[in-house]
This record gives C-alpha cells, structure tokens and sequence, in this order.
C-alpha cells in the first residue's frame, strides 16, 4: 500500500534533525522524482522544501540504497572545475519497518526539459552538452568506489542483441523496425567505444533546468559505466536536428576524451529501442493498455523510418 505524503513527512522528520514539517504534497515528475518509490514533498517549518523518498520492494530499496551512496560521492565533485550541476544530496534517512530505508534531501527547483523545446547555438542546448560531457568524465573509480554494474562494449552490444530477441518475440514489433535495428547491432564496428559512468535513464523530467542553465540532474538508481550513447538517447529521437548537433558538439568539446564517431547513431538506435521496453514492461505487467501504445508508438516510428538503415 503507497505511503501516504502525510506518512512520509512523518518520516522526513524522523531522517533530518530538526525538519518540523507543515505541509505536505504527493512528488510528481516535475519534482523529479519516478513511479518506482513512493515520494513526498516536504515543507518544513522554516520554509526549506525537502523530497522524501520511500522505496515499493527491496529491488528498489537496494537501488536508493545504492544511489545515495553515488549521490554523496557526486556531490562532492560539483563546481566550476567539476559537474555544472547539483544533485540531491542525501541529508538524511530513517529505516522503514519490512526493510529499506526513506531518504531525505533538498528540493533542487527547475523544470522537466522537454527535447522538442531546445534550440540550435548557445543556451540550453549547448548547457545540457556540457553537462553530459562533464558527467561522462568523472574518474572511473568513482563507479568502482560505490560498487556500481559495469559493462564492456561487447557486452553492451550483447545486452542489447538479446533485448531485441524479446521484443521479437511478441510478434507486436514491425519487421522493418527489427531489421533495422539488428543490423545496427551486429554491426561490431559500431561498438567501439570507451565505457564511463552514465546516469542510464535519463528522460527529460530527470533532467531540470532553470533558463539556459541545467541545474540537476535527479534519479540516479539506474547509473552504470557503460556507452555514453545510452545518456544522449532522449536527445537523439526528441530534439529537432539543428539542437540535436549543438547538443553533440558542445559534448565532444567539453570532454577531454573525443567521442567515437558512431555515437550519434547509438544514441539514435537506443532512443527507438526504449519503446520496445515499454512494450516489454507491459507484457511482464499483463497490462493491455501499456502494450497497445508501445505498439501504437512503434508503428508510427516504422512509418517514420520508412525501413531506412540507422
């Protein structure tokens, strides 16, 4: 059964010495926060607005287990010299009766970036190629250090061969749409790139901005050392071109590690396979609805495509 805001303010105070809260409201996507944990925001007597979090099942509770541990190690790596961004940064948690822990941190404010908003040359897009540039660098051993999951090129490619082997396997993805994507897949020379540390879910509302500035990114429980690519996917299917290329050349001159040349068509590739686990996720579900819009979706994408190689 969810926990109620008024529950999870009950807990913020219990995580945050000195957090009297007043006032209480159910955490949506514009606050940044996802469906997999049961979320607050939080106002507390001073007018300091916090988010709590309370993991659904223990699968979850590892991960924001997991992720405050990254969250406490990023933190420290923000500045001018560093990442151009905040975020959340654990202030406390509380344990939960059954298992897990709720965690507690500061509002971060700025709105969902929505992909079809940004525009060619300086401003939000050229902030966001920075930013991702600037994540894309942190040392390796910072992933090492916090024990997250990592994956060679190879084994990223093979990850995402059997993906396309599931999703075949409904009979709900078109042809023309499978073979495009098998052909990028097998293609081995489209695979070489240099692991680093991913944020792995990145969706506009996990990426807030205020203006021309982006100024968190939130909801880090699917971060990995993997391919870079997976971190421009939203961009790639959701931005008009022009954005798109000031997004991917603001990226290639913040890092210090030139990017491969087939990063754009990774990102491409896995922005159009996030439908394929929509439509995975609604036949785990038994859920019809989820099913008949992936399917939906990925029609109007063969349509769009027109059986063109990626």
């Amino acid at each position: 059964m969810p926990r109620s805001p008024l529950v999870l303010a009950a807990l913020a105070s219990a995580a945050v010495p000195g957090l009297a809260p007043t006032g209480a409201r159910a955490a949506g996507v514009e606050d940044g926060v996802g469906e997999d944990v049961d979320a607050a925001v939080v106002i507390g007597a001073d007018g300091a607005t916090w988010v709590v979090r309370s993991p659904t099942d223990p699968a979850s509770g590892a991960l924001l287990d997991r992720e405050a541990v990254l969250l406490r190690r990023l933190g420290g790596l923000a500045g001018d010299e560093g990442l151009p961004f905040a975020v959340p940064d654990p202030a406390g948690s509380t344990p939960l009766r059954g298992g897990g822990r709720a965690l507690v941190h500061r509002h971060l404010g700025g709105l969902p970036v929505d992909p079809a908003d940004l525009r060619p040359g300086p401003g939000l897009s050229s902030a966001l190629g920075q930013a991702l540039g600037r994540l894309h660098d942190v040392p390796a051993d910072v992933a090492e250090e916090v024990g997250l999951p990592g994956y060679t090129a190879e084994e990223h490619r093979e990850r995402r061969l059997v993906e396309l082997d599931r999703a075949a396997s409904t009979g709900q993805v078109p042809p023309g749409l499978l073979s495009r994507w098998e052909k990028a897949t097998e293609d081995v020379g489209r695979w070489r790139f240099s692991p680093c540390l991913v944020h792995g879910d990145l969706t506009p509302e996990r990426v807030l901005a205020d203006g021309d500035r982006v100024v968190a990114l939130v909801e880090w429980g699917d971060a990995r050392v993997g391919d870079p690519a997976d971190d421009l996917a939203w961009v790639a299917v959701g931005a008009e071109p022009g954005a798109l290329d000031t997004v991917l050349e603001t990226y290639a001159v913040t890092r210090h590690e030139q990017p491969d040349r087939h990063l754009p068509a990774r990102a491409q590739l896995c922005g159009e396979v996030a439908l394929v686990r929509w439509l995975l996720h609604g036949v785990r579900l038994d859920d019809a609805g989820v099913v008949d819009d992936a399917v939906a979706m990925l029609r109007d994408l063969d349509a769009d495509v027109g059986g063109e190689s990626l």
